[in-house]
């Protein structure tokens, strides 16, 4: 078997550095998938600097990858060699378990993240369960489809999953990597659409992102102006905000849904929920299911990552520039091993 080569962190907050690993026989129900490019995520940044305390090194990071099969396991289903596909942020689940029998393989327990344990995108080739190697629709530019794989789906999946309708009004929290896809996928919905920023630069992207109106997340005044008006609210930041404020955004029966990560406990009350029946809730990334769903509604709405490009050879100038807030708004990197 042939090394891949990769870049890779040795140690927490270290520059990646060339790296070659021997990645040993083919499963019979996996995937070797060349790698095109390979969007950057603050996940990444985050398992790089071990943050969550589950970081193993050398690390190789990236896990919004879209390329082409070039390997299938004696088991693998559904993909034949030389076709485009994309792998997110899971690499593999148990397929056995409750939650993947029932549709929900993003909630097993013994999943496998693409990123830990497990070598992931920031290389020439990456292997993924087939399960988890999801066909890029035609009309989808495999180019910068990356950030789709993790930041469209996690925005996109709590519209299939809590029955949002288009006659719904959405918030989307924080204007970056996440909201700025949440923006338009909320908006191709149908939903009437408020951005919250705590940036009045923003406000003019954020209007042309999708945004039929903006507001600040910092002014108490104007969080008060809008009490009961959302059915949803999607915080896509991952910093602490007025949340008794947020909640009482809410209209009875809405949800505040937390996808940034948010690191500082949020104080709750509970009688801003008991009083209009609203809801707290969180989520990963989508079920391989929600995955093609997504993909093809992008493609049919024409929404696309609005991206930065670097090669991958430039990858620690990337991952500075991510580390810095200056991307815009999802930063990919183009595969240039030779």
């Amino acid at each position: 078997m042939s090394l891949i080569r990769a870049w890779a962190a040795t140690a927490a907050a270290a520059p990646l550095v060339p790296f070659a690993y021997d990645p040993g026989p083919l499963g019979a129900e996996d995937v070797e998938v060349a790698v095109e490019s390979c969007g950057v995520c603050h996940s990444d940044l985050s398992m790089l600097h071990n943050e969550w305390g589950r970081s193993a090194y050398p690390l190789v990071a990236g896990h919004e990858v879209a390329g082409r099969v070039v390997a299938l396991g004696s088991a693998a289903k559904g993909l034949r060699v030389g076709e485009r596909v994309g792998v997110g942020w899971y690499a593999g689940s148990c397929m056995h378990c409750g939650s993947c029998i029932g549709g929900d393989q993003h909630l097993c327990r013994t999943s496998q993240a693409t990123i830990i344990g497990h070598h992931g995108g920031f290389a020439e080739r990456v292997r993924a369960h087939w399960a988890w190697t999801i066909p890029l629709p035609d009309g989808i530019d495999a180019s910068g489809a990356g950030p789709l794989l993790c930041g469209g789906i996690t925005v996109f999946s709590p519209l299939i999953e809590f029955g949002i309708r288009a006659t719904d009004r959405v918030g989307v929290v924080g204007i970056g990597g996440l909201g700025h896809l949440a923006l338009k996928f909320a908006r191709a919905w149908g939903c009437e659409v408020t951005a919250f920023t705590s940036s009045a630069s923003k406000r003019d992207a954020a209007l042309a992102l999708g945004a039929h109106h903006v507001a600040s997340s910092r002014d108490g005044n104007a969080l008060k102006a809008l009490a009961g008006r959302f059915d949803l609210i999607l915080v896509t930041a991952n910093v602490a905000l007025d949340w008794p404020a947020l909640l009482a955004a809410l209209a009875p029966r809405g949800r505040l849904h937390v996808v940034g990560g948010v690191l500082e406990p949020m104080p709750i009350p509970a009688f801003a929920l008991i009083g209009g029946q609203k809801q707290v809730s969180g989520s990963p990334t989508g079920s391989p299911r929600n995955l093609a769903r997504m993909l093809d509604f992008a493609a049919r709405h024409r929404i696309a990552p609005t991206v930065e490009r670097f090669p991958m050879s430039r990858i620690n100038e990337a991952l500075a520039h991510l580390a810095a807030g200056k991307a815009r708004y999802r930063v990919v990197l183009d595969a240039d091993f030779g």
